[in-house]
């Protein structure tokens, strides 16, 4: 076992579960879904936050990164199978301290990997200071805005996917 699994272990393993509380407060998360509910006004797409405090120690030992588990839950939340596949997914693992957008391909199209990645890169720089809530809902404004460019909200609107953002 090499020594950056032996640390990657140690992480998971002295995260409590109920971390994800102590950044992520139920007003917090109160604030979060009312806005994904406000930018999903905006545009005909779908937007999701999961935050995770920690893996179970057998996807540490079997190297799973926090983007293979973001692509299971995107899964999982079926953020694939919405009517345009414009759904996005911001998934946040708070003991690799890791996080990835995952954007279907109706969106991704659109935006590209280059766009993702601005957003991201800012994201980033909160959550190093500590901003967990204020670097979320910058992604869900910026994310809501490129959804309102290519998929303006039109009447028939309907919420394919809860607003409620989840900790896992």
């Amino acid at each position: 076992m090499s020594l950056k699994l032996i640390k990657r272990l140690c992480r998971h393993l002295f995260v409590l579960p109920n971390n994800a509380r102590r950044h992520f407060t139920v007003d917090a998360m109160q604030r979060i879904e009312a806005n994904i509910a406000k930018h999903e006004s905006t545009h005909a797409g779908e937007i999701c936050f999961v935050v995770e405090s920690h893996l179970h120690i057998l996807d540490i030992c079997k190297r799973k990164s926090a983007k293979k588990r973001a692509i299971e839950v995107f899964s999982q939340m079926h953020v694939w199978d919405t009517e345009h596949n414009n759904g996005i997914l911001i998934y946040l693992l708070l003991a690799d301290h890791d996080f990835e957008i995952l954007a279907d391909r109706g969106i991704h199209q659109h935006v590209g990997a280059e766009g993702w990645e601005q957003i991201s890169k800012k994201m980033e720089s909160m959550f190093r200071q500590g901003q967990f809530e204020a670097g979320v809902s910058y992604g869900i404004t910026q994310i809501g805005g490129q959804l309102a460019k290519h998929y303006p909200a039109n009447n028939h609107k309907k919420n394919e996917l809860s607003d409620a953002p989840i900790i896992i």
